[in-house]
């Protein structure tokens, strides 16, 4: 029997030190013997999972936080031995780890590269050193160099590089240098973020004294951004992200294509068995949830989710959960899918959903894409790359927004963490 493919989200919620933007759940300071708790309590997950998960293969891994490489690396072979054990590994499954460039050594990469991990993000953000300090970030450019080298020494053919757009300090030419220097170091992967400041960071409480370019010169970074990756051979597949032909992230793509994945860990995300939920964002209630097997055992069975769903809201470690009613599908699909450059398909949401795109929607678009915010080429709409940079307003105007945007809030939007 030909088993459905499913992704595998690792949430690793440790830091050598936060930075000021971020407002991912994480938390600096941990020892060893925290983490290795935490790891064991992600084992106590995998295995109550495991079973609802039979009939699925593994096709991608990610590992995010928080920094994933924060882990000594025992505790990291413990919790990819563990994926091996509990899961349907995919033989060509896409295995992806964040990486901070301060955390790593040519050591550790090549361990990890043995345990199988084949696809490494690495967060430089900026390479220039003002910039960096003033998003106070622990490493250096000099340390991601070192920390790329590394990674393709110990056999890494397929990594990605964040960098982020509209920070603090930051012009359009020095946007510009740490563009020019990464493509110079030719990964398969790219992903441009711009900086959201968000409530609850130490950058939200300053924001009024931030230097920060203005709207229109971080507009020009995002569409200059686009046109010099494409020059350089870097497809524009995704709002953020950019790849070399064929290296496109297949694990993201999941979240854009409303393909099932499970979220493992604290503040961890899922969409599984047509339904939505996540984890609560307390590491120490995750813990000790686990450890006590307050919901193990329980949470879920060969046929997906066992408990009704109250129950489950009232499990220890779940914060969220709801079945996607049908309705509901369509306005995710139509948000997820045009995050993509090549957008929606009117044959293609006819197939999936038995109603036509062009009578509910077109009337709608046709302004954007009179624009230039859209275009249509008989079948498809998708965002032009300006179009892309105001994707939230745009969506707001044809979506219920205020209903969608969780979806986005709880996978992979924004800037890697590590």
């Amino acid at each position: 029997m030909v088993k459905k493919p499913l992704g595998l989200y690792i949430h690793i919620p440790f830091c050598h030190a936060k930075c000021a933007y971020c407002d991912f759940y994480s938390q600096s300071g941990a020892g060893d013997e925290l983490m290795q708790r935490y790891v064991d309590s992600l084992l106590l997950q995998m295995e109550d999972y495991s079973a609802a998960a039979r009939e699925y293969s593994v096709d991608t891994v990610f590992i995010g936080g928080g920094t994933p490489t924060a882990l000594p690396v025992k505790a990291m072979s413990d919790l990819l031995s563990g994926i091996d054990r509990h899961f349907n590994l995919a033989k060509n499954a896409e295995f992806t780890m964040e990486a901070n460039p301060a955390t790593v050594s040519p050591a550790s990469l090549a361990k990890y590269r043995k345990m199988g991990v084949n696809r490494l993000s690495i967060g430089l953000q900026s390479a220039n050193s003002d910039e960096l300090s003033a998003l106070s970030r622990i490493h250096t450019r000099e340390d991601f160099e070192a920390s790329y080298k590394a990674a393709r020494q110990a056999g890494f053919d397929n990594i990605s590089v964040d960098l982020m757009y509209g920070i603090p300090l930051q012009t359009a030419d020095s946007f510009q240098r740490s563009l020019d220097y990464v493509t110079a170091l030719d990964p398969e992967h790219i992903s441009v973020y711009g900086l959201k400041i968000e409530e609850g960071t130490p950058f939200h409480r300053v924001k009024d004294t931030l230097i920060l370019p203005d709207e229109d010169t971080e507009a020009d970074m995002y569409l200059d951004c686009v046109r010099h990756l494409n020059v350089k051979g870097y497809r524009h597949y995704e709002i953020s992200n950019y790849a070399r032909p064929g290296y496109e992230c297949r694990h993201n793509l999941k979240y854009w294509n409303c393909e099932e994945y499970l979220g493992l860990g604290c503040a961890a995300h899922s969409y599984f068995s047509g339904m939505r939920f996540s984890m609560k964002r307390d590491l120490m209630l995750f813990i000790d949830s686990m450890e006590a097997d307050i919901t193990r055992g329980s949470m879920m069975s060969g046929d997906g989710l066992s408990l009704a769903e109250e129950q489950i809201k009232n499990a220890a470690p779940i914060d969220e959960i709801y079945t996607v009613a049908p309705n509901e599908r369509i306005g995710e699909y139509i948000m997820l899918r045009l995050r993509l450059a090549e957008g929606v398909s009117s044959s293609e949401f006819q197939h999936r959903f038995g109603m036509n795109f062009d009578a509910i929607y077109g009337r709608r678009l046709k302004i954007y894409i009179d624009n230039g915010f859209m275009t249509y080429n008989g079948d498809r709409y998708a965002f032009t790359p300006k179009g892309m940079y105001v994707s939230n307003y745009i969506l707001s105007n044809i979506l219920d927004f205020d209903e969608e945007s969780r979806i986005v809030g709880g996978i992979a939007d924004g800037s890697d963490k590590a």
